[in-house]
């Protein structure tokens, strides 16, 4: 993927990348599995537009987005970003920006397997704040 991002141009002096992985613990309790459920066709476009509003943003040449669905253990790999731009401040902060959206505005649902049961998991209060952060002045958000 990073290769594909190198060659999109001669231009790119940076880029960024983020790979989430499956986490073995939550809220203190050992995960067996994480099962991601998401909305065909809708969450391929809201991924769409949070690069688009991260490239309206900063200085984007080039940007890979992959979510895995379906089940996964710990470990694996959940999320991919990648950003290519001229600088590296512009691509940490779109990779970064692009990361609190797709926690907090893509259309995936969670559900952990633990040794207590199954349970879906809902947003968490900091993602929310981290996403927040990212508001324009005025309050308002471009998605």
């Amino acid at each position: 993927e990073l290769t594909a991002l190198r060659r999109i141009s001669a231009e790119i002096g940076a880029i960024t990348s983020f790979t989430g992985l499956v986490r073995d613990i939550n809220d203190d309790d050992a995960v067996s599995s994480l099962f991601l459920e998401h909305y065909p066709g809708m969450t391929e476009k809201q991924i769409g537009l949070i690069v688009a509003e991260a490239s309206q943003r900063w200085q984007v040449i080039g940007a890979t987005v992959i979510h895995r669905v379906g089940l996964l253990t710990p470990g694996d790999e959940i999320v991919f970003v990648a950003v290519a731009s001229r600088h590296r401040g512009d691509a940490f902060d779109a990779a970064e920006f692009i990361m609190d959206y797709l926690k907090t505005r893509a259309t995936f649902w969670k559900k952990e397997q633990t040794q207590e049961g199954d349970r879906w998991l809902t947003t968490r209060e900091s993602d929310v704040e981290a996403a927040a952060e990212w508001q324009l002045p005025d309050g308002q958000v471009d998605l």
